[in-house]
């Protein structure tokens, strides 16, 4: 989307520059980068639906990968349905009383032997899951351990919908998600269980002192991890003092009643 704005942008400088060197003589003396730019302005709309074409796939692949499994589910049942789902998009798992991890780099189809055991841990970071992936996991109702690290389309509707874990979910990880605002922390509150949110390096948090303040005053009872921000410096204690020197209102003498 960013490569088609700026590519519209752009048009009508580039198809300015690209008469003026046409009009030139020297156009076979001209760098190679010059050469190049007018290369392509010669094929301008050729490139535009290049990239909207690319965009349109990545959108449908994406789609593709966030399907509800509910075909599987009616033959394995839920269970078996959303941990199909996480191994397809690259992330791992644990079963609910299991110490074992099952991971799409170490496939294993020991996992449908596990129709009636629910999920307890799930990691899907770096993987495109959606709102719409999300649906797989309805069902699981003892997930305690959520992790999305650097999810590109992890956005604020998405962390809307976590309510549905509100009764068991204990642990959130969605630090290096770019699509998340304050506006989607604030969907946080119905999670009263949670004992450690990780929110480190959100791009789009503009004042993160003041998000951990609140988050930590939301969910009184969970730990939140907030790397990777600059964080303004406290007042040193000089100058702490003399902040305070200055709020305290001055005595009045009683004879002139000068300050």
């Amino acid at each position: 989307v960013c490569l088609q704005s700026l590519s519209r942008c752009c048009r009508h400088p580039v198809l300015l520059l690209s008469r003026c060197l046409l009009s030139s003589s020297t156009v076979s003396k001209a760098p190679l980068h010059t050469r190049l730019l007018l290369y392509l302005t010669k094929r301008f709309y050729d490139v535009e639906a290049l990239l909207t074409w690319t965009s349109m796939f990545k959108k449908r692949g994406v789609r593709k990968k966030n399907a509800y499994y509910g075909y599987t589910g009616s033959f394995h049942g839920p269970h078996v349905a959303a941990a199909y789902f996480i191994l397809n998009l690259k992330g791992g798992f644990r079963y609910r009383g299991r110490s074992d991890w099952f991971h799409a780099e170490k496939f294993d189809w020991d996992f449908i032997n596990h129709k009636d055991c629910p999920l307890e841990e799930i990691d899907l970071s770096y993987t495109v899951i959606n709102c719409d992936g999300l649906g797989n996991f309805d069902e699981e109702k003892s997930l305690r351990t959520l992790s999305l690290k650097a999810c590109p389309e992890v956005d604020d509707w998405f962390l809307s919908r976590l309510h549905v874990f509100q009764d068991s979910l204990e642990e959130l990880d969605i630090s290096q998600c770019p699509r998340i605002t304050i506006g989607g922390l604030a969907a946080l509150r119905n999670l009263k269980g949670l004992k450690r949110l990780d929110v480190s390096s959100l791009p789009r948090i503009a004042n993160p002192g003041l998000v951990v303040i609140l988050l930590e005053e939301m969910l009184p009872k969970c730990h939140v991890i907030a790397d990777g921000y600059e964080f303004d410096a406290p007042p040193k204690e000089e100058e702490s003092d003399k902040w305070k020197s200055q709020r305290q209102p001055k005595s009045r003498c009683n004879k002139c009643g000068i300050y």
